[in-house]
């Protein structure tokens, strides 16, 4: 009976073991070494964090100059869910006390990245960060949701667009309520015939992820609002 015991302690401390690793589902060590070198910010500095999936992460890469010459912090994660930026919002944005917070989520809630769409669920995590980021004297800039036809790594979804526009419509509502920036790259990066993003501003096919075109659009939306906020 002893030994059972034994044997049946050890297999539950494996398997709390095995659930204490999936704490990393939202990837904090991601910019943990990045946050920790920023430290507090100096007198007089106004930091303005983008929170945001690959769309956010590629955005540095492809156009660098936009994040040194306006001194912007980028900290997208590829491939993550509004439920994932919940969980960092605290490193990645609070704990860098920035002036501004720009959020842009949704596109892989709908792809089903980590698990069945629910806009409901979406829409309040948005809210949440939200809330959060006010609370912290932090000002909030929300971000349509970007066209995507589809998504080349989930097939299964056809309605995406039908998804985002709704989402769209209920987030830019809320932010027009609560007197908060709105930005609306989806009408600006929207094909002629509404069924996804213009090809010309696409890196891929269907158009998920903007090319270098296409985030100088975002740019010029962008900017001007970040500015009236610092």
């Amino acid at each position: 009976m002893k030994t059972r015991i034994i044997a049946a302690v050890a297999l539950l401390c494996i398997a709390l073991g095995t659930q204490a690793q999936k704490h990393e589902f939202a990837n904090w060590k991601r910019y943990a070494n990045a946050n920790k070198e920023l430290g507090a910010p100096a007198k007089g500095e106004k930091r303005v964090v983008l929170m945001g999936n690959s769309i956010t992460d590629g955005w540095p890469g492809k156009r660098p100059e936009f994040f040194k010459d306006n001194n912007l912090i980028g900290r997208g994660i590829g491939g993550q869910t509004s439920y994932q930026f919940l969980l960092r919002f605290r490193e990645d944005v609070i704990n860098l006390q920035p002036k501004v917070v720009v959020i842009n989520y949704g596109t892989n809630d709908v792809a089903e990245n980590t698990g069945p769409y629910n806009e409901d669920l979406t829409y309040g995590n948005v809210l949440s960060m939200v809330e959060l980021a006010r609370f912290h004297k932090c000002k909030v800039i929300l971000t349509s949701c970007l066209p995507a036809a589809g998504f080349s790594w989930h097939t299964s979804i056809t309605d995406a667009m039908d998804k985002i526009r709704s989402l769209n419509a209920r987030v830019k509502a809320y932010a027009e309520a609560n007197k908060i920036p709105y930005v609306d790259y989806f009408s600006a990066m929207v094909n002629a015939e509404g069924t996804g993003m213009k090809p010309e501003l696409a890196q891929d096919t269907p158009g998920v992820h903007p090319n270098e075109a296409g985030y100088a659009i975002m740019e010029s939306l962008l900017l001007p609002v970040i500015k009236k906020l610092r």
